[in-house]
């Protein structure tokens, strides 16, 4: 009875491979005769998912490298071309936009904002239109950010504080560790007026809750590429996922409660004549939810979603990237000198750095840029095509997923001279948009579907940063590694932990 079951078990894995194989010759002269990109060999189920190193966009440019600068690929059975050029960079962010407006939905990020009811990951349409808006004008505008300044400045000051505490101490930090805990605590407070990384337990909580955020959001799902994995959790992300978002909106529906309760006293004092509060992000998204003549009515899920978008990428973006510029500057000693030499001569020693200097400051300006063209806190563009259109002469059809490999891009030779070296001079001779004007540096992606959050962000890095540098001399044994890990942000692989030494102390009375 084994033997024929057996017997049985191998016909139908023959007849299984068989088909499958077929099916795959069958695709491939279909997509052939229709003028598809240069393609890679693949196998069948798989597609080109061997050809992927555990950090894709670096996979992905020494292909770009043999094939050229737009190459179709197949992840499992999702149908993507990748571009690795700017002038095709520009083709599908600009002159076909309309074609490329969505993005594609996983299954994680899906689940950790509600049935993608946030703005980042929301399809191209009425709502996104709408949040896109609200973003602009209300919520990360000038207005809103010049109100919430205070609260950047005074969390400047306690991670300064914080940092010659530890200078006085002569402890090493974790690099990356603290400028988390601040960036963290700048951004939920701007969001919701609350600490969140108060003290050591609630900063490690809330870091490991961005850092699982990024991660999981960033790693490859075989459930979202292999068709019959659809529904299978093989690698188990479905239930960190669970986990993650219970931990979130628990969270979250505390603080929302809060809110309105203040909300409510808030009220009843105005009525009595008492003056009105300077308001946060939440504040405004729970006024917009209760206007009665707004264009769309804002959910609960919105709102918590929207403030998962900001709280996971504003966080943990402005801290990778600062920790990258640090590294980059302990490599290049005469780059720090330089800087530290630009904002004495500025600020001056007898206060801190302050977002008001920025502008006085453009060899600071050109080390974020050049920092930001070597490790882009997305080094991949991720877009999904709504109908079929023609790029480079060759036909890309609609539900095809777009990558664009930023990270190749910014070091194309063709346009950047020594483009692996760090040099900020470049960035003083040319003078780049980092809204994505220009296609050959794309930090913040680029059109309509743009980082709305970019001026918040450079600011949050370029301050600490210039803090960093002003206040201290970093100390570390023997050269820094400048190794990638995998994830959506580009975060370092080996944490940089370092020794600072007071060289100004802003604050005497510590």
């Amino acid at each position: 009875m084994a033997e024929i079951q057996g017997y049985y078990l191998m016909l139908f894995l023959v007849w299984l491979s068989s088909t499958l194989f077929l099916k795959y010759v069958i695709f491939r002269k279909k997509t052939t005769r229709q003028n598809l990109p240069p393609s890679p060999f693949g196998l069948p189920i798989i597609g080109h998912l061997h050809l992927l190193s555990p950090i894709p966009h670096q996979a992905l440019h020494k292909l770009s490298n043999r094939y050229g600068p737009l190459i179709h690929i197949k992840l499992g059975s999702v149908p993507c071309v990748v571009v690795s050029s700017p002038e095709i960079a520009k083709q599908v962010l600009k002159t076909h936009e309309n074609s490329f407006l969505n993005r594609p939905q996983t299954a994680v990020v899906d689940y950790l904002t509600y049935g993608s009811q946030d703005f980042s990951f929301a399809p191209y349409g009425v709502y996104w239109k709408f949040m896109k808006k609200i973003c602009m004008s209300e919520l990360l505008g000038g207005r809103t950010l010049d109100m919430l300044l205070p609260v950047r400045r005074d969390e400047i000051k306690c991670f300064v504080e914080l940092l010659l505490q530890k200078a006085k101490d002569g402890v090493a930090v974790d690099i990356e560790a603290e400028l988390l805990r601040a960036s963290n605590n700048v951004i939920s407070r701007m969001l919701m007026s609350e600490r969140c990384s108060e003290n050591e337990e609630e900063a490690g909580s809330m870091r490991k809750l961005v850092q699982e955020i990024a991660e999981l959001t960033g790693k490859f799902n075989l459930s979202d590429y292999i068709w019959f994995c659809k529904n299978l959790d093989l690698q188990g992300f479905g239930k960190r996922t669970k986990d993650v978002h219970r931990r979130f909106d628990e969270m979250m529906e505390r603080i929302i409660n809060e809110h309105q309760e203040t909300r409510r006293r808030r009220n009843s004092l105005s009525k009595g004549g008492a003056g009105e509060l300077v308001k946060d992000l939440l504040d405004i998204l729970l006024d917009i939810a209760e206007d009665q003549d707004s264009e769309l009515t804002l959910t609960r899920e919105n709102i918590k979603a929207f403030i998962l978008d900001i709280f996971a990428a504003g966080t943990d973006t402005v801290a990778i990237t600062t920790e990258w510029a640090i590294a980059e500057l302990m490599n290049h000693p005469t780059i720090m000198d330089k800087a530290v030499e630009e904002i004495d001569s500025v600020v001056g020693k007898n206060r801190v750095v302050e977002e008001s200097d920025m502008a006085n400051l453009p060899y600071l300006e050109a080390i974020v840029n050049e920092t930001l063209r070597l490790h882009p806190t997305g080094p991949m563009i991720i877009r999904e095509s709504t109908e079929d259109c023609c790029i480079g002469g060759y036909l890309v059809p609609g539900n095809t997923r777009l990558l664009v490999n930023t990270w190749a891009i910014n070091r194309d030779p063709q346009y950047w001279e020594n483009p692996l070296e760090f040099l900020p001079e470049r960035f003083l001779r040319d003078q780049l948009d980092v809204r994505g004007q220009h296609y050959h540096f794309l930090p913040f992606g680029s059109g309509r579907r743009g980082c709305p959050g970019t001026s918040l962000a450079l600011q949050l890095v370029q301050t600490s940063l210039a803090a960093m540098i002003q206040c201290f001399e970093w100390k570390v044994s023997g050269k820094l590694d400048m190794e990638e890990a995998p994830g959506i942000t580009l975060p370092r692989a080996n944490p940089l932990v370092c020794v600072p030494i007071t060289r100004l102390n802003p604050f005497p009375s510590m």
